[in-house]
């Protein structure tokens, strides 16, 4: 057999290096520059290598960053009060959330099903990547009743949903229902969550509702599948 191309050589070489804790879950690597200087190769063979790191899920990049060691998983438990912030925090990373999209539209026939309105009602849609030590974790779309006057506006100015829902008059929310689906990550899908395309990620769809059981969110959430450990079970978040 042929000598194996010196990019797997390099790409093996980095991987014992993860492994043995050299370089630690949220380190950034050495750049391309520097790993072709220490192996004497060119910037491509570098990148090759740095590719099927990626592709193993070992490392991910982030644009104008640089390449980062790949976070452990994040336990996610789907309870009645959990808190994307607070899940995240709870593992001793820093929660953060990217919102691309806010309008306000005709409800659809599933939104409208979902938050208990005629087909053609107002409702505010909001779009998102929520990250962890500025790993994507997972992309989002919400879907809230129009009646939530000025929620829009809450979320510019606040980027959290809870804060928007309470400056709404929804002091509480909970969870009612969660329904779970294995997916593959389409092209779109995958660029938004750093993963190659076809990568696994799971996909909740989930109605949450105020203290007198009216649904105040329609939810959509793709997780990273190999980012996030999602628990299902009673909680006590609030």
């Amino acid at each position: 057999m042929g000598r194996p191309a010196i990019w797997h050589e390099i790409a093996e070489t980095l991987a014992q290096e993860i492994a043995r804790g050299h370089a630690r879950p949220g380190d950034r690597l050495p750049t391309e520059a520097d790993l072709a200087a220490r192996f004497g190769v060119n910037r491509h063979t570098v990148r090759h290598a740095l590719a099927d790191l990626a592709a193993r899920g070992l490392v991910h990049a982030r644009r104008g960053a640089g390449v980062f060691v790949t976070a452990r998983p994040v336990d996610y438990p789907l309870g009645r009060r959990v808190r994307f912030h607070q899940a995240v925090e709870a593992q001793g990373q820093v929660p953060s959330r990217q919102l691309t999209r806010i309008e306000t539209h005709p409800a659809d026939r599933a939104e409208a099903e979902a938050l208990a309105l005629a087909p053609g009602d107002p409702v505010h849609v909001v779009e998102g990547v929520s990250s962890a030590d500025g790993q994507p974790l997972a992309a989002f779309r919400s879907v809230f009743p129009g009646w939530l006057d000025g929620l829009p506006e809450a979320l510019r100015q606040g980027n959290s949903v809870t804060a928007a829902l309470a400056a709404c008059g929804v002091a509480d929310y909970t969870r009612a229902v969660t329904r779970l689906t294995a997916k593959s990550a389409r092209a779109v899908l995958a660029l938004r969550l750093h993963l190659p395309e076809g990568a696994p990620i799971l996909r909740a769809v989930a109605i949450n509702v105020d203290p007198a059981g009216r649904p105040v969110e329609y939810g959509t959430t793709w997780f990273a599948g190999d980012r996030v450990s999602l628990t299902i079970g009673d909680d006590a978040s609030s």
